[in-house]
């Protein structure tokens, strides 16, 4: 086995075979002192990018490992297979897109070694995504204000540099909703940001639709966090006093002979008002309990169906 490369370079792939070639030969022309790898994640893309990639391990020119997952797992997946995989000092993930320039990959690298962090995050002067996927972005920060650990206001992108023992420690999680920000703020609060570049896609689309973006939410919430079922508590309690302040003010009205009639429609109206807030509660404990469920059944995290190294 050769010496630990200094740096090694995450990308997962998902219907990726016009991006990555030109992403990979960027790579592979940089310098970096130590040396660096390539770890390729393909999540199920049923493209031709598993044959693009195995090409690129043909022509390597640094040591690439192909991994080749037998279905769609999601990113955060796919990034934990990556940092298994994974043998340099630090580890920094890239979109598959060309988004996130290589160039600024090395200067989180140099400001986590400079500074001694153990998580380097890339925050953009602008974006150039989508109003959609920046909206997302934006409250996907704002719910992981309430719920994690973190300073308030700092900014988690998917454009993160981790040393090799935050990864490892991360990598060790086996649950099949992984979110890596919250694995990492689990294990390390010398955390760092450093303002990089956004460069537009190189082709096609964003894959968060609004569908995995829902599933990032719950996943930041039900995860990390026991929040949602403080405030299902703290709604009960709040509906529960109002009530009885309901119920007083009734039999006061009742006792002095004052007051509107009261009926079926008034009562009906009660009835769905507590009714739905029962099934909403009801709803958010099942998430929990269905998520227990898969986790104690051991649901893959993901699939690995094949290997290919440089």
């Amino acid at each position: 086995m050769s010496a630990q490369p200094a740096l090694s370079f995450i990308i997962p792939l998902y219907y990726s075979a016009e991006t990555i070639r030109p992403l990979v030969k960027e790579i592979e022309a940089l310098t970096v002192e130590g040396g660096h790898e390539l770890v390729l994640v393909n999540d199920g893309s049923r493209d031709t990018t598993v044959a693009v990639c195995r090409e690129l391990v043909k022509e390597a020119r640094i040591p690439i490992t192909l991994i080749n997952h037998a279905r769609n797992f999601g990113e955060h997946n796919a990034v934990l297979t990556g940092y298994r995989h994974a043998r340099g000092a630090y580890l920094v993930n890239l979109d598959d897109d060309g988004q996130n320039p290589p160039a600024e990959a090395i200067r989180l690298w140099q400001h986590a070694r400079e500074q001694g962090l153990d998580a380097v995050y890339g925050h953009y002067a602008v974006k150039e995504h989508s109003a959609f996927r920046n909206f997302g972005s934006w409250l996907t920060n704002r719910v992981t204000d309430c719920v994690l650990d973190k300073p308030r206001g700092f900014y988690l992108s998917s454009f993160r540099c981790v040393s090799a023992f935050v990864a490892g420690e991360v990598a060790e999680h086996q649950g099949p909703y992984p979110y890596i920000d919250g694995l990492i703020l689990q294990v390390t609060q010398n955390i760092g940001s450093l303002e990089v570049n956004h460069k537009e896609r190189l082709a096609g689309e964003s894959g968060y639709n609004l569908r995995r973006l829902l599933r990032l939410w719950i996943s930041t919430f039900v995860n990390f966090s026991v929040m949602p079922l403080r405030m299902a508590t703290l709604l009960g309690l709040m509906m529960a006093a109002a009530g009885l302040a309901g119920l007083g003010f009734v039999f006061y009205l009742r006792i002095t002979n004052r007051g509107p009639s009261f009926g079926w429609g008034s009562l009906m109206g009660a009835l769905l008002v507590f009714s739905g807030t029962q099934l909403v509660m009801l709803g958010l404990i099942g998430e929990y309990v269905g998520r227990m469920f898969l986790t104690v059944n051991r649901r893959p995290q993901s699939v690995v169906r094949d290997v290919w190294r440089s």
